[in-house]
């Protein structure tokens, strides 16, 4: 951008961050309209706004107005300036983030749009991994948990979304057990049609299988190898993989979960066809899982279905 050009950006936007203070609603969404015009696609005009005394707070205050256009012009600009990467820190002051948790608190199917765009931006901000600690002490996560467990199957995508960024950090993840998260996921699972629901539900469940607190809580679910295997049937690429993830961790943690899954009479010759027919990963790891049923059948003395030795 030119110097005249920079020059001209600059009085806009100051002009623009005056006018959001105006009275009339009509002067306000006027100005938020040119400042998420002009944040869209410039990085430079991102950077100018963040470096302007109080234009942050201003945004965030203006996400709690009355107006939903206000609302969602105001979140439109604090997510492009979120697109710059050295903004993201700044950007997650804990005052800011209270204000994006009452949105998603209050979200109802009048501010729906505000609500998916406040967990964007949350998720956007917490790709910084020193964002991700924040959240948690805001308590994010658990309006998160609390909110995919009471919306539609449609609305819940945008807080999936976030919750798997979240889940990232080994507290947030341990938040999310506490809150319930194993059980509400595993139920998006087995009571959605959706192939992304169901795929992004499983990945954060991996995400939580990585620690104890969330190994154990999978561990206690209601036959949790026959809801998987039921998954591996069925489902998408993306839900296989991560159906066979969980169960990989499952497997390595308790051999009662091997012994259960020797019990059903399908999973090795479900294994048995991922295998052959799978995507490259899904073929690994469903070969692993068959090389840990192979392993405890054999100090079991139990025996594998006779499609399953025939890989080996």
């Amino acid at each position: 951008m030119s110097v005249s050009g920079s020059s001209r950006a600059f009085d806009t936007i100051n002009e623009c961050l005056s006018l959001v203070h105006s009275d009339s609603t009509e002067i306000q969404e006027k100005a938020l309209q040119t400042l998420a015009s002009i944040t869209k696609v410039s990085p430079q005009n991102r950077s100018i706004i963040a470096e302007t005394d109080k234009a942050i707070p201003t945004l965030a205050t203006l996400t709690n107005s009355s107006s939903r256009i206000i609302q969602t012009l105001s979140l439109l600009t604090l997510f492009n300036l979120s697109l710059n990467p050295e903004l993201k820190q700044s950007l997650a002051d804990m005052e800011t983030i209270y204000h994006l948790n009452s949105l998603i608190k209050t979200s109802s199917s009048s501010s729906l749009e505000s609500s998916k765009l406040a967990s964007s931006l949350i998720c956007s901000l917490a790709m910084h991994d020193k964002n991700k600690a924040k959240f948690g002490v805001a308590g994010t996560v658990e309006l998160l948990v609390r909110g995919i467990e009471g919306s539609h199957a449609s609305d819940a995508h945008h807080l999936l979304s976030c919750l798997a960024e979240l889940v990232h950090f080994h507290g947030n993840c341990t938040l999310a057990v506490r809150a319930g998260a194993v059980a509400v996921l595993l139920r998006v699972v087995q009571n959605t049609d959706s192939e992304d629901l169901a795929g992004t539900s499983l990945a954060v469940l991996s995400l939580l299988a990585r620690f104890d607190e969330g190994l154990n809580r999978l561990k206690r679910s209601d036959e949790i190898v026959k809801v998987m295997l039921s998954v591996m049937k069925g489902r998408s690429l993306l839900s296989k993989e991560g159906a066979a993830d969980i169960l990989i961790r499952l497997f390595d943690d308790s051999e009662g979960c091997v012994n259960e899954a020797l019990m059903l009479p399908e999973f090795s010759s479900v294994l048995a066809d991922l295998c052959v027919r799978g995507s490259v990963r899904v073929r690994d790891k469903a070969d692993l899982l068959m090389r840990k049923l192979a392993k405890v059948s054999l100090d079991s003395g139990m025996e594998i279905e006779a499609c399953s030795q025939t890989l080996y």
